[in-house]
């Protein structure tokens, strides 16, 4: 996600479920979403056949899924949007929403539970063995605040994003809950496949993150069917004012939806041109499609597979560089995942730390290497020096967990400005050429998988660049910068 931030701190329509592929037979490498929903009037109604496949080497029991629509609750305790931000997000005053669970099937037993109603816990009907599959069915609900957000109706469009259950991460012999902090991506989950049906009043333009396969009108809804492969998210986003500019990238349809752009054309190329110097720089795009998409979203952009949210209250240099930012996630987030919770500053920090180097060699749209390196130590020195005034020591450590950090600032300038100052430091230390080539391989080793900061030191090293003790000073807080 790119943050802009000041330095100074049930009358929806229901669709029946699509037929499903059985869970008998082999137990395929992936867990899938088969999703039907339909949308109207700010509710989304679901239903969805989950395949989960266990590769946990030992017996499972049961699942975990997080309910991101739950943050947007009246009550709930860790709100989707900062007090600094709710202003702008929450256009005509307060506004909740939240996800319902009407059904499960077949289980033994399902509850809401976790900090926060978060968490959706199934028993399963009988324990599935390792290298095994098994199927649940899940109903739902989720009502839709009228919010600014990732997950809501927009003043000019309907985003939904994490608007369905998403199976927790299993790890350490637990499933890993995500809670809904403000100051960051609270988002943590394995590639998965997905197939999405979605009806929708006909008057909606549909931008979704997978190739839309087919579209049908219906008793004056549009029914349209996706598909996305290896991928950790699937978002959708809505407008009536949508126009659609297109064109090519990396053998992949790129689009751009907008409803607010007098360069529009201009725009597309940005995108096109970054796609290329990505694809070239580190590796192959992993979609048929990317969609970047103008709607309201007040913190800046926000980045799914396939598909980004770029905020249309920007001017014209903040909106390039979120495009950028966002294209870049597609390498770092929705293909090489990570832990955002605990490591936000390894995607962060390499989308921006890409971003300055594709502006770098397009001296055309103003913006340079340079002045990126010197805004990121800038705004790094600033926070050292009011930290350490007010407590007497700056705590730089970027391995805290959301919600540990004591400002949403603090979040910003350490995931973000600090990240880049990592690859900058081993840009300086290793050189570029090295330094993209260990890139490259990161890339090759995680792509589809989870990937943490040993991982990207393997990578480094295996590529000539022993970056483990800089990498590792950075995190920990112990580099002198």
């Amino acid at each position: 996600m790119k943050r802009m931030i000041c330095a100074l701190l049930a009358a929806a329509l229901f669709l029946p479920l699509f037929a499903f592929a059985g869970c008998s037979g082999e137990a395929g490498e992936r867990c899938e979403y088969d999703i039907s929903a339909a949308y109207e009037g700010g509710v989304l109604a679901g239903e969805m056949r989950f395949t989960y496949v266990n590769d946990t080497g030992g017996e499972m029991n049961a699942l975990e899924f997080n309910l991101f629509g739950n943050a947007y609750r009246e009550d709930s305790a860790y709100k989707p949007v900062s007090s600094a931000f709710s202003a702008g997000a929450y256009y005509a005053g307060d506004s909740w929403g939240g996800m319902e669970i009407v059904s499960v099937s077949p289980c033994s037993s399902w509850q809401v539970c976790g900090s926060d109603d978060n968490i959706l816990s199934v028993e399963l009907e009988k324990p599935v063995r390792d290298g095994e599959k098994t199927c649940v069915e899940i109903g739902w609900r989720l009502t839709l605040a009228n919010v600014n957000h990732r997950t809501g109706v927009a003043e000019r469009a309907v985003n939904l994003g994490n608007f369905y259950p998403v199976l927790c991460v299993y790890e350490d012999g637990a499933f890993y809950e995500c809670e809904y902090y403000s100051d960051g991506d609270p988002f943590y989950s394995a590639c998965a496949d997905y197939r999405v049906t979605l009806r929708a009043p006909a008057s909606y333009t549909v931008a979704a993150s997978g190739r839309i396969l087919s579209a049908r009108t219906e008793n004056g809804d549009k029914i349209s069917e996706m598909a996305l492969e290896n991928a950790r998210d699937f978002a959708i986003v809505l407008s009536e004012d949508f126009s659609v500019a297109q064109g090519e990238a990396c053998g992949a349809q790129v689009m751009y939806y907008y409803y607010d752009d007098e360069n529009a054309q201009e725009r597309l190329s940005l995108i096109e041109q970054s796609l290329t110097y990505f694809c070239e720089t580190f590796g192959a795009y992993a979609y048929p499609t990317f969609s970047a998409v103008q709607t309201g979203f007040v913190i800046g952009g926000m980045e799914y597979p396939a598909l980004v949210m770029i905020g249309d209250h920007m001017e014209e240099a903040d909106r390039n560089y979120t495009l950028v930012h966002e294209t870049a996630h597609q390498w770092w987030y929705a293909a090489v995942g990570n832990n955002q919770l605990e490591n936000g500053w390894l995607d962060e920090g390499l989308a921006e730390f890409s971003t300055a180097l594709f502006f770098d060699k397009h001296g055309e749209y103003g913006m340079t290497y340079a002045q990126r390196s010197a805004s990121a130590k800038r705004a790094y020195e600033a926070l050292f020096t009011v930290y350490s005034q007010i407590f007497g020591q700056a705590d730089t450590s970027m391995n805290k967990k959301l919600g540990e950090y004591l400002s949403e600032y603090q979040y910003v300038v350490l995931a973000y400005d600090k990240g880049f100052l990592l690859f900058d430091t081993l840009r300086g230390a290793f050189g570029e050429k090295k330094l993209i080539a260990g890139l490259k391989k990161y890339y090759a080793d995680h792509a589809g998988k989870i990937a943490d900061a040993d991982g990207l030191i393997a990578s480094l090293k295996r590529s000539g660049a022993d970056a483990g003790g800089i990498i590792r000073s950075f995190v920990d807080g112990t580099a002198v910068i």
